[in-house]
C-alpha cells in the first residue's frame, strides 16, 4: 500500500528517483498511464494486472468501455528501475502532462501518481476546501 508525498525533481534526462519511502513496495518494474485529473499513474506489476483485469471484465461492446481502454492503454509503458532507483518518463508522457523539472509524486493506495507540482499545489488548494464534507459523505456511504 502506498502513501504519503514527495515533492522531487525530474532530471534534464526525465529520469525521476522513486521516493525511498515507496520504494519497498515497488519491485524492479512499473507500469506508467495516464492518471486522473493530469496526473501520471505507476503501478506495480501485480496492482496493473488488477487494472487490466477489471478493464477486461468490461464489455468491448459499450462505446464507454471502448473509450477507456484505448485512451488509457495506448498511454502504457513499461519502465525499468536502474540502479540508482529512477524511472524514465516518457518523454511523450511527460510533455502531454505538463509533468515538468518539479513534481509531486503521491502514494495513493494501489498506485504512484506523479503530478506536476503547480498542478498538485492548485488541485490541493481546492479539494481541501471541502475535505471534511466529501470525506464525511464517502465514509458514510460504506458504513
Amino acid at each position: 500500500m502506498f502513501f504519503g508525498s514527495y515533492v522531487h525533481t525530474v532530471d534534464e534526462k526525465g529520469r525521476l528517483v522513486i521516493p525511498s519511502k515507496l520504494r519497498g513496495a515497488v519491485g524492479s518494474k512499473l507500469y506508467i498511464i495516464k492518471g486522473y485529473d493530469g496526473a501520471l499513474s505507476l503501478y506495480c506489476e501485480e496492482d496493473f494486472q488488477n487494472y487490466l483485469a477489471n478493464l477486461k471484465s468490461q464489455s468491448f461492446a459499450s462505446k464507454l468501455s471502448r473509450d477507456v481502454e484505448r485512451v488509457a492503454l495506448s498511454t502504457v509503458a513499461e519502465l525499468e528501475i536502474d540502479s540508482q532507483n529512477r524511472i524514465q518518463i516518457p518523454a511523450a508522457l511527460s510533455q502531454k502532462y505538463s509533468i515538468g523539472h518539479e513534481v509531486v509524486v503521491l502514494g495513493v493506495l494501489d498506485h504512484i501518481e506523479i503530478w506536476n507540482k503547480s498542478k498538485w499545489d492548485n488541485y490541493l488548494n481546492e479539494n481541501e476546501k471541502d475535505f471534511e464534507e466529501k470525506s464525511e459523505s464517502l465514509l458514510k456511504k460504506n458504513d
